[in-house]
């Protein structure tokens, strides 16, 4: 080949097309980009999609839809791909997990929001069966509802996540089991109602909150596995983590509190509990 010839045939390479980016529809609106809640899910979305090496544009969905829609939008293919939830086993059967804990099983640390008033006497409890016979409350639709109850819990359900707070301020429940990633942030947001964390108690089940996918987008759930493991092992997903989540774990002192296992009666078979590496415990720490 003469060297014009060469030249020619690379310059043809050249202005050929790249090969578009697939899009990813994540589902956290756009109308939501000030709520802080999608940053983390987001953040790591981004981050497994460019480890996997795939050729994936992650972009934000224009519907802001409730959990249940959210849910049946991906399930259908329905302007959604991808979206992250607390696994079930119905959920599960309808969607196909990438079975990775997101936040490394953070959610089911849960600390105790009460009334100011309160605060001696949660600080004076002796016993786990104690705090079980004070009345909690939960979201009547929410999987904590029935893992309190089947563990021995006195709960009282709600249909109104804003109604649990009016709950505790009147006193009708004693305390509102919160994740510890949320419950600062909640706090801070009431601070005319004279709630406060409640010293010395924390309860704990395993939560597993995964990236779910439509049940035959296989590509798609072997390119986010494939990312989040590699991040796991180059130690990328918990500098995340750590930027995310390390002030809040800090402020928990979870070391210094009395630990109430609970078991996690909706927990599928197929959860990874046997990779310690995925899980966060206040013993390995960070």
């Amino acid at each position: 080949m003469s060297v014009r010839a060469g030249i020619s045939c690379c310059l043809l390479v050249l202005t050929l097309p790249l090969q578009a980016a697939e899009a990813v529809i994540y589902s956290w609106a756009e109308s939501r980009a000030e709520d802080a809640r999608g940053y983390y899910p987001v953040a790591l979305l981004k981050l497994a999609l460019q480890k996997s090496g795939d050729r994936y544009e992650p972009k934000a969905s224009r519907l802001d839809l409730s959990q249940y829609r959210t849910l049946r939008h991906v399930e259908l293919g329905r302007n959604l791909d991808v979206t992250w939830t607390l696994t079930s086993p119905e959920r599960e059967e309808r969607l196909l997990p990438i079975r990775i804990p997101i936040d490394r099983g953070l959610l089911g640390w849960r600390l105790l929001l009460i009334a100011d008033a309160d605060t001696q006497t949660f600080a004076q409890l002796d016993s786990a069966e104690q705090l079980k016979a004070l009345r909690a409350g939960q979201g009547h639709d929410w999987p904590d509802y029935p893992i309190l109850q089947d563990n021995g819990f006195k709960v009282s359900p709600s249909s109104s996540y804003e109604g649990l707070f009016h709950m505790l301020q009147r006193g009708h429940i004693r305390y509102f089991p919160r994740a510890l990633t949320e419950i600062q942030h909640e706090l801070d947001a009431r601070p005319h109602m004279g709630l406060s964390i409640a010293p010395q108690w924390v309860l704990y089940y395993p939560a597993p909150v995964y990236f779910f996918v439509k049940k035959d987008n296989t590509a798609l759930a072997a390119a986010i596995e494939q990312g989040l493991e590699i991040a796991i092992h180059d130690g990328s997903m918990r500098k995340l983590f750590i930027e995310h989540f390390g002030a809040a774990v800090l402020s928990a002192q979870l070391q210094h509190r009395k630990i109430v296992q609970l078991n996690n009666t909706l927990l599928p078979p197929e959860t990874p509990l046997a990779r310690s590496e995925l899980w966060f415990t206040p013993e390995q720490g960070f």
